[in-house]
């Protein structure tokens, strides 16, 4: 039985066995026993995972695949099974710590990311191949083109490393881009600490307009008076670091009753 590619599922299958491997090896948290893959296919990456001496949960919709993954992995059990990984609750970790990883449909990116960040006092790793662009820009670095919303919002969260690129012929069926592996190992996210949600607006309104100077991307949300004169305000989103953007959000919300 092979199983069929479905579009609708964004799926495309990685038939590269070393690649395969390469992406399973570049989980380096140690002492995390418990690994999530997301769309696991017919297990190009599960039969590494299988190997190390961790417990495998694996998030997968496709019924096709869940049956040929029982049927020719016999380590792998219906409890390993959690469904979709967006309407995850992680109840099934029962409050441990769990890497991610998987080859991610691409449809699905972005918010297989942001996901992850709502469960970052879980998730202390994560190890994924994405559309090579979504790949780049969430490892952006300030001043640059693919800097912006994503890359702010997970590193706010994680350290990003961009791994390596992976051609489109080591796929069935090959997709129309180049693929590229990230890792994101958890950070302190120091600053942060009960600023999200207005950390979230200020990014999302500077980069909402992000040729002009956040003097004006930023009247959407209404600037706090003594912050009118800001140095930042003479910037563009692209210009701030990450950490400048914390730094921002904790004078913002002190001037806030």
């Amino acid at each position: 039985m092979i199983v069929k590619a479905k579009k609708h599922l964004g799926q495309h299958f990685l038939t590269d066995e070393n690649i395969a491997k390469k992406i399973v090896d570049g989980l380096v948290t140690e002492g995390v026993k418990n690994v999530l893959e997301v769309g696991p296919g017919m297990g190009v990456l599960t039969k590494y995972l299988i190997k190390k001496e961790a417990k495998i949960w694996l998030a997968e919709i496709d019924s096709e695949s869940i049956e040929y993954l029982q049927n020719n992995y016999e380590k792998i059990i219906e409890t390993y099974f959690i469904g979709d990984f967006l309407k995850t609750d992680f109840s099934f970790a029962e409050g441990t710590q769990v890497a991610v990883i998987g080859n991610f449909p691409y449809n699905i990116s972005s918010q297989i990311l942001f996901k992850i960040i709502d469960y970052y006092e879980l998730v202390p790793e994560m190890v994924g191949m994405f559309q090579k662009e979504v790949a780049e820009r969430t490892a952006a670095v300030p001043r640059t083109k693919d800097y912006g919303i994503l890359s702010v919002m997970v590193q706010a969260y994680y350290d990003v490393k961009y791994l390596f690129t992976v051609h489109e012929n080591v796929f069935n069926p090959p997709p129309k881009v180049k693929s590229g592996v990230i890792r994101l190992l958890r950070n302190p996210k120091n600053g942060l600490e009960g600023n999200e949600v207005l950390f979230k607006q200020i990014v999302k309104a500077g980069f909402g307009q992000r040729r002009k100077k956040l003097s004006n991307s930023l009247k959407v949300i209404g600037v706090p008076e003594p912050l009118k004169n800001h140095v930042f305000m003479d910037k563009r989103a692209e210009e701030l670091s990450v950490a400048d953007f914390i730094s921002f959000t904790k004078e913002w919300k002190a001037c806030r009753p």
